[in-house]
């Protein structure tokens, strides 16, 4: 009897034991995942640390690298745990890997759309599981799932891309009146037909009153638009208009690029036509991101100007809406009418984008740290 009851007390003392480990470890488990979460946010409130996913459509541009590294870093800074995704411009890639983002139980997606009304039924299905979805610079159209709108104000940019077309060629070509060829971004980004129409704002009026000529005809955003915001695209479409509608000797005074990579190849297109850079002939050519290769082609008069919009800026937007959204808090918002994406106002946060030209090119890109002198070929 003595034996029985000896090795009865044995086992409950080993049982209490291990359900003593047990319990430890899951509270230490659960108060570390809390703790890293809350000591490593850097400002944009307490988070309670899980998995954010960043879909982001190609590494083919510049910005979209920073963007996707920036925001990956301060989610990271914050305690959550990133999966950051780049599509290269193939929508059933991007399809396929917010899938898996959801299907690993991403909290929150935070989705820079190649096309985006190809997303709408996986973001309906992830909005009705409860997952938080931000649009990241581009809209996301067609759903009720989208939470939130993380932008720059998108018709400001394309109104200053106008207005320093306008003001390059006064500089350079006197006061017109002035031929110009337009184009316009990717039919299946939002964002194009904003920065067209904010462009349109300042130069449809010179259009209706002579001051402005579109030589070729194409002046809308159908016949302007370059798929997949494509440089050689853009070449190829220059190289055309220049053939059918220059060739006589004509002048071109300026071209509307939305973005540097279209600029680059519309440079590349003038001066296989035979203009000549730092002539009194060369076309004022606009264009977007100050990227640092466009920077490059603005220091040697190439490109008249470019538009940055800070990505590291709206990294931290982003983030920020994240820890809010987590945290149980209502998002930081300074636009609630702008943006209506078929189904629905998206609440939206709108950045202030800047004109860059060789007179402040040093000052906002270099002295700011956006790119690095040895960045500038």
């Amino acid at each position: 009897m003595k034996k029985v009851l000896c090795i009865l007390v044995a086992l409950v003392m080993m049982f209490a034991m291990v359900a003593a480990c047990n319990g430890d470890s899951g509270s230490n488990n659960d108060a570390g995942n809390n703790n890293d979460a809350g000591s490593n946010n850097d400002g944009g409130g307490s988070s309670s640390g899980g998995l954010v996913g960043i879909s982001m459509p190609t590494q083919s541009s510049e910005r979209w690298i920073k963007d996707g590294n920036t925001l990956k870093d301060i989610l990271e800074d914050r305690g959550y745990d990133v999966d950051l995704q780049y599509a290269e411009d193939d929508i059933p890639t991007q399809l396929q890997q917010i899938e898996a983002m959801l299907t690993r139980g991403a909290k929150v997606l935070v989705i820079a759309a190649i096309d985006a009304s190809t997303l709408v039924p996986v973001l309906d299905a992830a909005g009705r599981d409860g997952v938080y979805i931000i649009a990241y610079d581009r809209l996301l159209v067609d759903t009720d799932a989208v939470s939130f709108y993380a932008t720059f104000d998108n018709v400001k940019v394309g109104e200053l891309q106008a207005q320093s077309l306008v003001d390059g060629m006064k500089q350079h070509r006197g006061d017109g009146p002035w031929n110009v060829e337009l184009f316009a971004g990717s039919p299946d980004d939002t964002n194009s037909f904003f920065f067209f129409s904010g462009a349109m704002n300042v130069l449809q009026p010179l259009i209706d009153d002579g001051q402005i000529t579109i030589v070729s005809g194409q002046d809308t955003q159908d016949a302007v638009g370059t798929l997949r915001w494509d440089g050689a695209v853009a070449q190829t479409r220059m190289d055309t208009i220049l053939a059918a509608n220059y060739a006589d000797g004509t002048p071109l005074h300026g071209v509307l690029s939305p973005y540097d990579g279209l600029s680059r190849g519309i440079i590349s297109a003038l001066s296989a036509f035979g203009f000549q850079p730092g002539t009194d002939d060369w076309p004022v050519v606009t264009g977007q991101d100050a990227e640092a290769a466009s920077i490059s082609l603005i220091r040697t008069g190439e490109q008249f100007s470019t538009i940055l919009k800070d990505t590291r800026d709206l990294a931290r937007v982003a983030a920020d809406m994240v820890d809010a959204i987590l945290d149980g808090r209502q998002p930081e918002i300074n636009d609630t009418s702008t943006y209506n994406n078929g189904v629905k106002i998206v609440p939206s946060y709108l950045l202030v984008p800047h004109t860059v030209d060789v007179t402040n090119y040093q000052r906002l890109v270099i002295d700011s740290g956006y790119l690095d002198e040895a960045d500038i070929h």
